[in-house]
């Protein structure tokens, strides 16, 4: 049985990782989790994508992490966010 292996179009590889993190705007946040992570953006689950901004920051406290970013695409609770 031959494996088929899928090209990698990410321009930077990520890392999976399971933090907490808060997506902050406009002095509000949403709670989220961060499932991977790369130097070029983030795929996080969210209770709910219905009312973020289309631009926010990214926090992680515990590595003091604070990234601009925007979402790329959202899918049920799931983001793909890219970073400015």
């Amino acid at each position: 049985m031959r494996m088929m292996v899928m090209d990698e179009k990410r321009a930077a590889p990520r890392h999976r990782v399971l933090k907490h993190g808060t997506i902050a705007f406009g002095g509000g946040g949403v709670d989220c989790t961060v499932r991977n992570i790369s130097a070029t953006g983030a795929r996080v689950d969210v209770e709910s994508p219905v009312g973020l901004p289309d631009k926010f920051l990214l926090v992680i406290e515990t590595d003091q992490f604070l990234r601009r970013g925007h979402t790329v695409w959202a899918s049920d609770h799931k983001l793909g966010i890219a970073f400015d």
